[in-house]
């Protein structure tokens, strides 16, 4: 079971790394135009920044301060072990579904491979 569970750790892990390089390369070639997918996004978040700081200025306050001082007692207060105990649960439900469903294809993968060589007569 322990070497299972590796091999789905590390599909898990090949899945993810190509889900980000694609995705990275998807937003950071340049299109037909010349442009960056991702630079009308990057142009809101300045937007967003310079929008965010004008109301910070004109309210006097300062938000990084604001952040550092109420930053620790906050994350205090974030229950630590209930939040592990969800994910390990979400992650071992996902990998249930994932080895029934690997199972179930390679099932009917193997019936299909059964019908072609009674066809075939091999």
């Amino acid at each position: 079971m322990d070497d299972r569970e590796h091999q789905y750790d590390l599909l898990t892990a090949a899945v993810l790394g190509l889900t980000i390089g694609v995705g990275a390369t998807l937003l950071l070639r340049r299109g037909p135009t010349g442009r960056r997918p991702i630079s009308p996004a990057l142009v809101g978040v300045a937007k967003g920044a310079a929008w965010a700081g004008r109301g910070a200025a004109r309210l006097g306050r300062d938000g990084g301060r604001w952040a550092r001082k109420r930053g620790g007692e906050l994350w205090d207060r974030v229950p630590v072990e209930a939040v592990q105990e969800h994910v390990e649960d979400y992650i071992g439900r996902a990998r249930d579904t994932i080895d029934d469903a690997v199972s179930s294809e390679l099932r009917d993968l193997r019936r299909a491979m059964k019908r072609q060589r009674r066809r075939l007569g091999i």
